[in-house]
């Protein structure tokens, strides 16, 4: 299926390649990099791209392009989730999924393509099996590697291969036994300059951390269930029972796994928790314009709104920008007219504002006075579908484990578009 998987980081150089079947040579990229060059951002880059004689699929994750080389055609989903499985097993492996992390441990991570694909298909791709195959690399470990000449292979194969529940390991024993499961929702939106939101989706997933001794069997229940569409669930799910009832009933596998994905597109569910009120206006032959933006939380049930950080490309025509920001800290960068205000957490009793004036090009024309902006926020401790666990229990063990949820919700791309640009949304 997988032929080969090329690295390309942001300066579009190669700089990993593994192949599986046969060698395919490096020029096959170049298709890539055309695609790249048209693409307005990174993230706009098509993932499947026709050639002549192959097929080149890819995801972004972390400014690292993962390209897959197919030579027939198979469900292009199915390669985006396994590239997708190959960057969370990095990150898990090293703690973060960079260049440098890839580079300083490129015999692990040779080692563990190895083993995820087998001639091309995939094969071993649950973490907790690998950590058995492979060792994840240890300062200590690297250091008997070098002096012994061993690998961090292990010696025997994963007692998961070896059951009917082939995502977890038997044997399992903790001192403590606990299960946390994070729900993080993303939103995403387009809103109008009177504040109208035209259209809006949240993203969300329920992530989990499983330390439980034996072989437990856990049900878990929502108080509203019928919030979500377009499901996508670890295999470890029993996908008829959550059809039937609209219960989650799973053997979990052990440490970290993400239980679930799901969509909510329904335009009277997706409430934006954030309102922004901007002014921007520009004088005909004056060479100085006018910002004011303002911030405010709405909709978020007590909850404080944080990390919040605001992002405008401002005219070409605008030289400099003096602002006074009432909280946090804002840059201009004069080259790509990149405008950036780290907010931070915005307080209710005192809202957040940037005001202050921009200096203009003498003898330029009249700048676009609605330029694009862009927000980004976290709030704790709330899911803003309204989602809700109801309870979690667990079966076929005698012990009591010590159980947590918690809630975020986050902005993925927010963006606030002038009229024209909406005009142009609606043709298309």
């Amino acid at each position: 299926m997988i032929h080969s998987l090329f690295l390309i980081n942001a300066s579009g150089d190669i700089f990993l390649e593994k192949h599986w079947k046969s060698v395919v040579s490096r020029s096959v990229c170049d298709y890539f990099f055309e695609a790249q060059e048209r693409a307005t951002e990174p993230e706009n880059v098509p993932p499947v791209i026709p050639t002549p004689h192959h097929y080149l699929i890819s995801v972004l994750r972390h400014r690292i392009y993962f390209v897959a080389v197919i030579q027939s055609e198979v469900p292009p989903l199915f390669v985006i989730e396994f590239l997708h499985r190959v960057v969370d097993t990095f990150q898990d492996y090293f703690g973060v999924c960079t260049e440098a992390a890839i580079k300083d441990n490129v015999v692990v991570v040779y080692e563990l393509l190895e083993e995820m694909l087998d001639n091309g298909f995939p094969l071993a791709t649950e973490s907790n099996i690998l950590k058995e195959l492979i060792k994840p690399p240890t300062i200590l470990r690297t250091m008997v590697n070098t002096i012994t000449g061993s690998t961090n292979v292990g010696e025997q194969l994963p007692t998961g291969q070896l059951s009917v529940v082939p995502w977890r390991r038997t044997g399992v024993k903790y001192t403590n036994n606990e299960a946390y499961f994070d729900v993080v929702e993303e939103i995403d939106a387009i809103i109008d300059k009177s504040g109208s939101t035209i259209t809006a989706e949240i993203q969300g997933v329920i992530d989990a951390c499983v330390k439980l001794t034996g072989m437990p069997d856990l049900t878990l229940s929502f108080m509203n269930p019928r919030l979500l569409d377009d499901v996508s669930f670890h295999p470890c799910v029993r996908f008829k029972r959550w059809e039937a009832e609209r219960i989650l009933s799973f053997i979990p596998p052990d440490g970290n796994f993400r239980l679930l994905s799901y969509h909510v597109s329904s335009q009277n569910l997706v409430a934006i928790p954030v309102y922004v009120k901007h002014n921007i206006t520009f004088r005909e032959g004056s060479s100085q314009g006018r910002f004011d933006l303002t911030l405010g939380p709405k909709q978020t049930m007590g909850k404080a709104v944080e990390s919040v950080l605001v992002s405008s490309q401002l005219p070409r025509g605008v030289l400099n920008a003096n602002l006074n920001p009432s909280q946090g800290t804002y840059t201009f960068d004069p080259v790509t007219k990149l405008l950036t205000w780290d907010v931070g957490k915005i307080n209710p009793q005192k809202l957040p504002s940037l005001k202050g004036t921009m200096s203009l090009q003498a003898g330029a024309s009249k700048p676009d006075e609605n330029p694009t902006i862009n927000i980004q926020f976290k709030i704790q401790q709330m899911a803003i579908s309204g989602l809700k666990v109801n309870r979690l229990d667990m079966y076929g063990e005698k012990y009591k484990p010590f159980k947590g949820i918690k809630y975020m919700t986050k902005a993925g791309k927010i963006s606030l578009l002038k009229l024209k640009a909406l005009v142009a949304v609606n043709n298309e």
